[in-house]
């Protein structure tokens, strides 16, 4: 091969790294810039939320103030002892029946199964807003007056298919070899179930019941439209906050509740995983 042949060569090679560098930065940059757009925003609320001036666009020192007159708001507490009932008892029923719903979807066959497999998915799959219209429609055509139990099961509806995931997705690489041997040993189906299969599910269990009370603590489209009079949860309050003008308040309220489901979203994904360990290593 000629030496002006390997130069060429030589400048193509070089044009070819310049441009794949050029475009690592590009994805570098825009992975960065898109993080930035997305958090920089709720940083600058947590931020101001410490604010001492009641003006959120102008910053006059640290103070707690806002956090003090956040407790001292009866309406807030009001919403937050409302948000706390529905996300407690809807997590509490839709872990016991998304469990109960996994386990009969993983171990058993029956007729119709393939589309309750796809109506379980359905929550999940379909917009906020048309779930929470259907479910509106649901309990006017059932003469059920709105209220924190039209909320309730509002959020058990969806919340289910969500434990539902969570325990499947253990139930797959479970090993029935423990449970057999537990029967071997003299246990009834009831003992191998207490005994063996629900502390090793019990991870995802949790991990599921943390998504599905986050899910319900946040959410404000289908309890928009499904609450009564008197059930204002506490989305709903800080909406209503909202149209008359952003305020240091609501920056506390906010980050307070960016905190719990952060928080909440953590602990479900740290026991979500120790649940992905083999049976073995959980035993």
């Amino acid at each position: 091969m000629s030496t002006r042949a390997l130069s060429r060569e030589g400048r193509v090679a070089r044009r070819g790294s310049r441009l794949g560098r050029l475009l690592r930065a590009g994805i570098t940059g825009g992975g960065i810039f898109g993080y930035l757009f997305l958090y920089v925003p709720i940083l600058i609320l947590v931020v101001f939320s410490f604010n001492a001036s009641r003006f959120v666009t102008t910053w006059s020192g640290f103070s707690l103030r806002w956090y003090g007159e956040l407790f001292q708001n009866e309406a807030m507490m009001l919403a937050l002892r409302n948000s706390l009932i529905v996300a407690v008892a809807s997590t509490l029923i839709s872990t016991v029946f998304g469990t109960m719903v996994a386990l009969a979807m993983e171990r058993h066959e029956f007729f119709g199964k393939l589309g309750f497999d796809a109506l379980l998915y359905l929550p999940i799959i379909i917009p906020d807003i048309s779930m929470a219209v259907m479910l509106l429609l649901f309990f006017v055509m059932s003469r059920i007056t709105l209220g924190l139990t039209t909320i309730i099961i509002s959020h058990v509806a969806f919340n289910i298919s969500f434990v539902a995931v969570v325990v499947r997705a253990r139930l797959v690489g479970f090993d029935r070899s423990l449970e057999e041997a537990a029967q071997d040993l003299g246990a009834n189906e009831l003992q191998t179930f207490w005994r063996v299969t629900l502390p090793l599910l019990m991870p995802a269990i949790l991990g599921g019941a943390l998504l599905a009370f986050t899910l319900s603590l946040d959410d404000f489209v289908i309890t928009f439209f499904t609450a009564g009079v008197g059930s204002t949860t506490l989305p709903l309050r800080i909406y209503s906050m909202v149209k008359l003008g952003i305020t240091p308040e609501i920056n506390a309220i906010s980050t307070l509740m960016l905190l719990a489901s952060m928080t909440l979203l953590m602990l479900s994904l740290l026991l979500q995983r120790k649940g992905g360990g083999s049976v073995t290593d959980i035993a």
